[in-house]
């Protein structure tokens, strides 16, 4: 039977040129910091993002839980969304492991934090008051829609956080995808920040981890956050060589993820009991809702497109969410929209 998963795109598997150069990797021990591979991988990521430095590290959760801890100790405050990755999805890790208070602001439609808010959230310098130390933005913004914030904005949260003497972080897990749809180069997006961690392993379709960048003193600070963490490698090699290839590589096809979410939108919009409350795709992820007039759940839904060979993610009560990815073909959109058609008319 078919077999089509929309549910994320960390399902993607390596390619088979990243097989290759995985099993032919060349490889040290990287807490030695002596593994080739991964030392490349990191100087390539440094470079694309327009920072002196790169960290890999084993997921994009350990990449922006480093990130704070390299910036925050015991007490301090981090401003982020209400909606953000690194506060609905990451454990409270920076609560937990950081005793690092989340200050969160509403997140718009389109991912942002309004700048006034931001800069109304930094806390003066009061002996009651936790201290301000860095701002989190998120590109593309995973549950607004996959939506993609612009050089310019990020610019003016960038401007506004120096101005106090903050650190802006980008959780930039799919910045990649963020570039493609604005057409623009990857550096345009990060250039304003202080630091940022994206994900290999998602549309870019390397196995395994995410890479940091920043300062050189940011990334040697987080270096041995890294170590604390359980998250020095050894012959990492082995996984850096996809993530190269996956630069190289992946991050220039990705307008074709986002043709195919388009193409997927536009045929589930004909269907009868299906609207885009949150709007069309920007990027690769499809948010279709369901319409009071259809009887079932969207768990229902769910299930009996899962019998018919297609996986897709439930993440509210009448709201779905498709990601389109390399494993995913225009048959496949075709056969996803008629699953829908058919499941929906029995409803």
């Amino acid at each position: 039977m078919r077999s089509i998963d929309l549910r994320s795109d960390t399902v993607t598997q390596p390619t088979e040129e990243m097989r290759r150069v995985m099993a032919a990797a060349e490889v040290g021990d990287d807490v030695y910091g002596e593994d080739p591979t991964v030392n490349r991988l990191q100087a390539l990521a440094a470079e694309m993002t327009g920072k002196e430095a790169g960290l890999f590290v084993p997921s994009g959760t350990m990449g922006n839980l480093l990130s704070v801890l390299s910036v925050c100790t015991r007490g301090d405050e981090v401003i982020m969304g209400n909606l953000g990755h690194t506060f609905l999805f990451e454990g409270g890790g920076i609560s937990a492991l950081g005793g690092i208070f989340a200050n969160t602001l509403p997140n718009q439609a389109d991912g942002s934090l309004l700048i006034e808010e931001i800069e109304n959230a930094i806390r003066p310098d009061d002996i009651h008051d936790p201290i301000t130390r860095m701002v989190i933005l998120e590109n593309t913004h995973n549950r607004c829609g996959g939506t993609v914030l612009t050089e310019d904005y990020t610019r003016k949260v960038a401007e506004l956080a120096h101005r106090y003497n903050l650190h802006l972080h980008l959780d930039g897990a799919r910045v990649f995808n963020a570039a493609a749809a604005l057409g623009v180069e990857v550096l345009v997006l990060t250039q304003h920040v202080d630091s940022v961690t994206f994900c290999l392993s998602k549309g870019l379709c390397a196995p395994v981890g995410s890479v940091v960048c920043g300062t050189k003193e940011f990334i040697r600070k987080g270096l041995r956050i890294r170590k604390m963490l359980g998250g020095g490698m050894r012959q990492a090699g082995v996984l850096a060589a996809a993530g190269i290839v996956a630069l190289e590589k992946m991050t220039h096809r990705l307008r074709e993820d986002h043709h195919k979410a388009a193409a997927l939108a536009a045929g589930l919009g004909m269907i009868p009991g299906i609207s885009f409350e949150m709007g069309m795709p920007q990027s690769n992820m499809v948010f279709p809702s369901l319409s009071d007039e259809i009887r079932a759940t969207t768990e229902e839904v769910a299930a009996q497109l899962a019998r018919m060979g297609v996986k897709v993610g439930v993440v509210a009560r009448r709201r779905f969410r498709l990601v389109t990815h390399y494993w995913v073909t225009e048959e496949d959109i075709a056969y996803t929209i008629q699953a829908f058609h058919k499941v929906l008319s029995a409803s």
